[in-house]
């Protein structure tokens, strides 16, 4: 059994289902994430729990917690595991690599996996024609390693001469080419498209504006929620998103299709959504608002007739799902969404209530309203949702709230009780980053 999980990182539900109704297989239309954002999100698929309850959330970045992963469960099983991630915040140094044989990504994915010389920072404190061969001197003389640190200074200097554009997904889509697959595989891929700052090729721009995507589209959603919104034009900022997802979506048709040629069961899940200014709230930094958490979940392959269900389900039943599939007896939350005890594959997921969890803010985020001004104070406060059946109840700053037509007090009730039953860890964790990781989350709005 050769099983793929593919995150299509910030990919909101609604747009999903305008962009992708080419997607085969059983669509869960009514699943829910465990927390608004990716590193807690992440942490709840590969440990089969809840963020607080592995202690991986805003004060502690990294996948440190006891609990074994999936990746290392499917290991010790036998599997090949494999992984092609785009996003930075799950690269090496915050352990989301565990257990698996293959771990890459992108090529500034990779450079932040090893000791490559700092290309960023130092061109930028040493302009000129004389900059880049210092440079290169210091990879050859210095202690960095050196053919990784020349590969990377000429992706930089490419980078500042022309922005590759759509680059992230066809490097995936290549790597998924050239991998030889053989039997009991795990492969995990997160895409990062649908995430600011947006780089589609230049043929989907459709929004109006001169500015260019990567600039326009690249701001601090915590600083806007806090002030008085981006810069950028609301509208240019939400037409750019559907630009990259539609990209996202036709290079995603062609790997879902070397996907399946290879793999017995793939799944496609987006860990949270995006907000554009709805509650006031912009990008996905603070709280449990049902545009953040509500995500798309599809399961296909070979054997899997298409059908829909609109049981509400939890990420975690992915978790339990994987395990399943493997014939792994794991610890886990989730609960199997698949019957495979017949000649096909079938849908058996059973409705449950569903924990989101707000933690508080990111720290270098917080950090970053305080010092331009703003009261961060309104942004520590924890916040709560549950999904149960049609119905979400979130809570908010301003008090409780219902999408659907549930019993707002039985809601509360009920998401009190789940709360109760949420062993948490403590942890907390003072990692520090290098200059060059600060930089590229700060692009991607996590600095």
């Amino acid at each position: 059994m050769n099983v793929a999980l593919v995150v299509l990182d910030t990919l909101r539900f609604d747009t999903f289902r305008e962009q992708f109704d080419w997607l085969s297989g059983i669509r869960f239309t009514n699943a829910w994430a465990t927390s608004h954002w990716t590193v807690p999100v992440h942490a709840s698929l590969f440990a089969g729990k809840y963020p607080s309850e592995l202690g991986v959330h805003v004060d502690n970045q990294a996948l440190d917690c006891p609990e074994p992963v999936i990746a290392e469960q499917l290991s010790e099983a036998g599997y090949t595991t494999r992984a092609f991630a785009s996003n930075i915040i799950l690269a090496r140094p915050f352990g989301f690599d565990r257990g698996f044989d293959e771990y890459t990504g992108t090529w500034k994915f990779r450079a932040l996996s090893g000791d490559v010389f700092d290309w960023e920072a130092f061109t930028d404190e040493r302009q000129g024609p004389t900059a880049y061969a210092r440079a290169g001197w210091d990879c050859l003389t210095g202690p960095s390693e050196t053919w990784p640190s020349l590969v990377r200074g000429a992706r930089v200097a490419l980078d500042r001469v022309d922005e590759p554009t759509g680059h992230e997904s066809r490097a995936a889509l290549d790597y998924i080419q050239r991998t030889a697959v053989g039997d009991r595989e795990f492969l995990f891929v997160n895409l990062m498209d649908a995430h600011m700052p947006h780089t589609p090729p230049e043929s989907y721009r459709t929004a109006d504006t001169d500015e260019p995507y990567e600039t326009a589209t690249e701001y601090n959603g915590l600083v806007a929620t806090a002030g008085d919104g981006p810069d950028t034009d609301p509208s240019v900022l939400k037409q750019a998103y559907d630009d990259s997802v539609r990209y996202l979506s036709d290079v995603y048709r062609e790997m879902h299709e070397e996907l399946l040629a290879d793999y017995d069961v793939v799944v496609t899940i987006s860990d949270h959504g995006e907000l554009f200014g709805e509650h006031d709230v912009w990008q996905h930094s603070y709280g449990v608002y049902p545009e953040l958490a509500h995500v798309p979940c599809v399961i296909s392959g070979d054997g899997i007739d298409d059908a829909t269900r609109t049981e509400s389900i939890s990420l975690l039943d992915v978790h339990r799902t994987l395990l399943d599939l493997a014939g792994i007896e794991g610890e886990s939350r989730g609960n199997g969404l698949l019957d495979t005890s017949g000649p096909t594959v079938t849908a058996d997921p059973s409705s449950r209530d569903c924990l989101v969890e707000y933690l508080g803010p990111n720290p270098r985020n917080r950090e970053k309203v305080e010092r331009l001004g703003y009261d961060p104070t309104r942004f520590d406060e924890e916040l709560f949702g549950i999904a149960a059946g049609s119905s979400y109840g979130y809570e908010t700053t301003d008090g409780f709230r219902v999408a659907g037509d549930a019993d707002e007090n039985a809601l509360r009730e009920r998401l009190a009780e789940l709360r109760a039953g949420v062993d948490r860890r403590d942890a907390r964790s003072e990692r520090g980053v290098s200059e060059a990781t600060r930089r590229q989350l700060e692009r991607l709005g996590y600095a």
